[in-house]
């Protein structure tokens, strides 16, 4: 058995159909959108994700700016981006300074343009499963666009059921690295939708417990080694950023598995396209796509509260 590798770029363009046309419905009631991104290397992976963002954003009818920035001026950059009236959207390309000046970078973007969904603002409404911003239920709550990413994917994999509520009841997932950006977030997201789901890091392993008979998940100490995670998982999503990974083989995979890389460098061993089911080898194209949703929803909400 070969996987079948799913190519984010078809998913993606069809959410680039869906936001065009409502940038052109925001355009006709006199609003236009404009996103600012921040960066502070010349070179390198940001550098290049910057300007397939830009290409993304634009592509879709929305302005981008790259404004350029130094650890030491990164505060003032992200402050005159949230005042400007001509800003919709910040989007931080990392690293502007160190792990923890980032993290607090995050913090600084006003909310209502943090077309990433990394402020805490957002970041609580995730982990306490809250999809709407409002009890009217009228502003849908923004999620980080990265792990966005990958559910719209597993979806496009075929992997949902019918239970609105939990569309991932009975799925184990294994989530490799638990980043802020990347691997919490997504754990949380699919315990949301009812999976259960194995979160390896170098801290040691945690299980988050589906949110099914709860109003939010449950995130549990765990024993459960990368052997036996791997071998459970009916999806494993790496996002590993570094070459010394132990990439993930094809004899620890569950005969038929999804993969999905999220890693700047593969997480996957070649044998793994023998053993896997689907194969997604990238979701960037869609992480753009969900950056540029986030931002209408944003936009939007902002437009029917003034």
């Amino acid at each position: 058995m070969t996987a079948t590798v799913l190519d984010p770029s078809p998913v993606a363009a069809g959410f680039r159909d869906q936001v065009r046309a409502d940038v052109r419905r925001l355009a006709v009631q006199g609003r236009s959108l404009r996103v600012v991104g921040l960066i502070s290397q010349e070179k390198g992976p940001a550098a290049t994700y910057a300007r397939y963002a830009q290409r993304g954003f634009e592509d879709v009818g929305i302005d981008f700016e790259l404004r350029r920035t130094t650890s030491e001026q990164a505060e003032a950059t992200v402050a005159g981006a949230n005042t400007d009236p001509d800003v919709d959207g910040v989007f931080l390309y990392y690293p502007l300074t160190d792990r923890t000046g980032d993290r607090w970078l995050r913090e600084l973007v006003d909310p209502r343009k943090d077309v990433e969904g990394m402020h805490s603002f957002w970041g609580r409404l995730l982990y306490e499963n809250q999809r709407f911003v409002d009890p009217e239920r009228r502003f849908r709550a923004i999620l980080p666009c990265t792990p966005l990413a990958v559910l719209k994917l597993l979806q496009a994999a075929g992997l949902r059921s019918d239970r609105e509520n939990a569309p991932l009841e009975g799925v184990t997932a294994c989530v490799i690295n638990r980043s802020d950006v990347v691997g919490r977030p997504l754990a949380a997201m699919l315990a949301n939708d009812g999976a259960r789901v194995h979160s390896l890091d170098l801290t040691g392993p945690l299980v988050f417990e589906p949110a099914i008979g709860r109003h939010s998940h449950d995130v549990r100490d765990s024993e459960v080694d990368r052997r036996t995670a791997l071998a459970d998982a009916d999806v494993v999503i790496s996002a590993v950023p570094s070459r010394d990974f132990e990439l993930v083989r094809g004899d620890e995979l569950k005969a038929g598995a999804i993969c999905v890389d999220v890693a700047e460098f593969t997480n996957f061993d070649a044998s793994a396209h023998e053993r896997a089911g689907v194969f997604v080898p990238r979701v960037g194209p869609l992480t753009i796509a969900m950056a540029a949703r986030n931002l209408v929803r944003l936009a939007s909400a902002q437009q029917r509260q003034a």
